[in-house]
């Protein structure tokens, strides 16, 4: 994959420590497999999802997140999930509401369940505090993965998996600094999301200039719409940095209804993006992998309940940031056709 920018300081020690981490990350499938020889819980009458694996578990695990219905982000972090599910023999609840209230009922069902373990994105940490301490109450472990790599040892998350989403937006800023860009809008599509915000703030530390622009993410219409009219208000714009994505096609169109030439990057992937990035109209994506991210979620509590294994030293295990750009696409592009990548 193609390389982060490296920096001094700080910035080259911070890129030493996400290099342990995500060697840490590559741990887990060896891990597993060692895992997956026998044991488990005693089985019990529930189906597994994917079917058996090459363990019988019996375990039940919920998976829990934000996800917008027809977020195609999260059709990758429910393959991995469903791919560590029928490796083990886990039976996987996956539920999923945009309403950060509604979510926190999701954790508490899931405590009042009774499940062996939750995995949880930790989007907006303060309204899910209270579900998620219920769970450690009810000694039922919690891993955070995708949002909340600030917030998830206070909620009492054992471990956590994702992209460092403050470190991502600074690359993608320097690397769009380096471009020329100086007046750069940052969509977002979802309020309140701290993930987002991180990614912005990022990025805005690297170009004082940028702009965050908020957009329904769960209307593709509405996204072009006002960003066709922040496009035709504001002539400055010359650089467009969607935080998904729907949201990086939906702004192709509105730079073609505009005819405008800014810069146009993306976090995330999907078939379209990866396609746009390989034609050119998109110039890079910022990786976060979320096919890992729902994969090492359920194993890593798989190997929790069985071995008492704790990944990740302590500290986050990183999934991202990386570029996805003309120089790895044709590479990368078959995994994300299989929607693995």
């Amino acid at each position: 994959m193609a390389q982060v920018p490296s920096g001094k300081g700080k910035f080259m020690k911070s890129r030493l420590r996400r290099a342990a981490q995500l060697v840490a990350a590559a741990s887990v499938a060896a891990l597993a497999l060692a895992a997956c020889s026998s044991g488990g819980k005693q089985a019990s009458n529930s189906s597994s999802s994917g079917g058996g694996g090459g363990d019988s578990s019996g375990y039940t695990i919920a998976m829990i997140t934000h996800e917008t219905p027809g977020d195609t982000f999260w059709d990758r972090v429910k393959a991995g999930a469903q791919q560590a599910a029928k490796d083990t023999g886990v039976h996987l609840k996956y539920s999923n509401d945009p309403t950060a209230s509604k979510q926190a009922i999701l954790i508490q069902n899931a405590v009042d369940s009774k499940v062996d373990g939750i995995a949880t994105t930790l989007v907006t940490p303060d309204a899910l505090a209270g579900a998620v301490q219920s769970a450690e109450a009810a000694h039922i472990p919690v891993v955070g993965f995708n949002s909340g790599i600030d917030a998830y040892k206070k909620l009492g998350a054992l471990m956590y998996f994702g992209s460092d989403e403050t470190l991502a937006g600074q690359t993608a800023g320097k690397r769009l600094a380096a471009e020329g860009v100086t007046h750069p809008i940052c969509t977002v599509q979802q309020a309140g999301s701290v993930a987002l915000e991180a990614r912005c703030a990022g990025i805005k530390a690297e170009i004082p200039g940028s702009q965050e622009l908020e957009v329904n993410g769960a209307n593709d219409a509405a996204v072009v719409s006002t960003i066709q009219a922040k496009l035709t208000q504001d002539k400055s714009i010359d650089g467009i940095v969607t935080l998904g994505a729907p949201q990086a096609v939906d702004a192709l169109k509105a730079m073609q209804a505009t005819n405008n030439k800014a810069h146009l990057i993306t976090f995330d992937l999907n078939e379209q993006v990866a396609q746009d990035i390989q034609a050119g109209t998109v110039e890079f994506s910022i990786d976060q992998q979320p096919y890992v991210q729902g994969f090492m979620a359920v194993m890593s509590l798989y190997l929790y309940l069985k071995n008492g294994n704790d990944i990740g030293g302590g500290g986050p295990v990183l999934t991202g940031p990386s570029f996805v750009d003309k120089s790895n696409i044709a590479k990368i592009l078959p995994f994300v056709k299989n929607n693995t990548r």
